[in-house]
């Protein structure tokens, strides 16, 4: 693990006053931006070749001549064969010559290897590098391990499919999609092991990734994702803030809940299991009464975050849950950095992030804003590691 005492040093290279923000060119890039844009802050999206154009084309900057942003929020879009290409060591000294401030999301940890991030990436990230790798469900030490130390709320897990007594998910990792779900419920042996069949025979599953699927119970109940941010700096208020709560839109399982249930029984076995792929989001919030469990869950990640992962979590993360017929909430996932469903408030900030600042305020923006404090305190090494 890249240590403290060498991103330090890399700090003290660095024109703070001309820092830019740099992110792998997906998943949440568009919020990073903006919010770097709304911040004061030049934006570089690092894309891989054939998916650049939404950064390098329709939301690239327009500046006037004092720099004043007119339209878009892309100020320079970096073409790479590979999004994996940023760890290639000139990459890596052009990002530390330009003062770049990375911003990690999920595409960035799933296109480059956890190894590589933690010990070859030498270039000053917001957030807490060492917790990136807990997001792996094959690792020991994954959510469910910090979770269960947190003595927080999460579904029970099923050891052997032939115990499973009522509505269960199975997650797995698609065979073809690599980055995508192989998700399936079911409620009993026979059907996990009619599904699997199915599955494995259209090649949505592999058996290895069957053999250490994780089986839990089914929580029937809304699903909310909170956007939660960690400041370190705050010394007045409180540290932990709730932005904003999303959903997801998941097809084909969204376009299977439109149709009649009599319908739904006459689609042909390959049309009859739906997948789960999160294709967009959409914005919530919570029954009021509800909002003091949803920060009291995380103050528990906080704390555990801590004894487990000095210094803990710095910046945003998401706990993803769903909330019972009892009003109990499960935690189902987590994310140690800046959640998948941010780009629903893009621009127009967090129903709670707005309330809490008393202007828009995105994840993004809140992001950029604790980098600017950080400068502006000198204490830019306790939000970079």
């Amino acid at each position: 693990m890249i240590g403290s005492d060498e991103i330090q040093a890399i700090l003290e290279e660095y024109d703070r006053l001309k820092l830019r923000i740099g992110m792998t060119a997906s998943h949440s890039a568009l919020d990073i931006c903006d919010g770097a844009i709304e911040e004061g802050f030049p934006t570089v999206a690092y894309c891989q070749k054939g998916r650049e154009k939404t950064y390098s084309d329709y939301f690239k900057t327009k500046r006037t001549s004092s720099g004043r942003v007119t339209r878009g929020m892309v100020d320079k879009a970096i073409v790479l064969n590979s999004f994996n290409d940023v760890l290639a060591p000139d990459f890596q000294q052009q990002m530390r010559e330009r003062n770049v401030v990375y911003i990690p999301n999920r595409s960035f940890t799933s296109y480059s290897s956890i190894e590589s991030i933690e010990n070859d990436f030498k270039v000053p990230m917001f957030g807490s590098r060492n917790m990136l790798r807990m997001e792996e469900r094959t690792e020991e030490q994954d959510y469910y391990w910090i979770l269960e130390q947190a003595g927080l709320p999460y579904p029970e897990a099923i050891e052997n499919p032939e115990d499973i007594d009522c509505l269960v998910i199975v997650k797995l990792h698609h065979a073809q999609k690599t980055l995508e779900r192989g998700f399936f419920t079911c409620s009993s042996f026979d059907e996990y092991s009619e599904k699997a069949a199915t599955l494995l025979k259209e090649g949505v599953i592999d058996q290895a990734s069957l053999d250490g699927a994780r089986i839990e119970r089914y929580v029937i109940g809304p699903v909310f994702n909170l956007n939660f941010f960690y400041s370190p700096l705050e010394d007045e208020m409180p540290k932990l803030e709730l932005l904003g709560v999303d959903w997801r839109f998941e097809s084909s399982l969204d376009g299977h809940v439109r149709l009649p249930a009599p319908q739904q029984m006459t689609m042909p076995a390959h049309q009859q299991i739906p997948e789960m792929t999160v294709v967009g989001h959409n914005t919530a919030t919570i029954r009021e009464s509800l909002l003091e469990k949803a920060f009291e869950l995380g103050e528990k990640f906080i704390k555990a975050s801590k004894e487990h992962y000095d210094p803990g979590i710095i910046g945003p993360f998401c706990l993803q849950t769903c909330i019972d017929k009892d009003m109990d909430y499960y935690i189902y996932d987590v994310a140690p950095r800046l959640g998948g469903g941010t780009n629903v408030h893009l621009n127009v900030g967090h129903p709670y992030g707005n309330a809490t600042w008393r202007k828009q305020m995105s994840s993004g923006r809140r992001i950029a804003m604790e980098i600017r404090r950080a400068v502006e305190q000198d204490r830019l090494d306790e939000v970079v590691t």
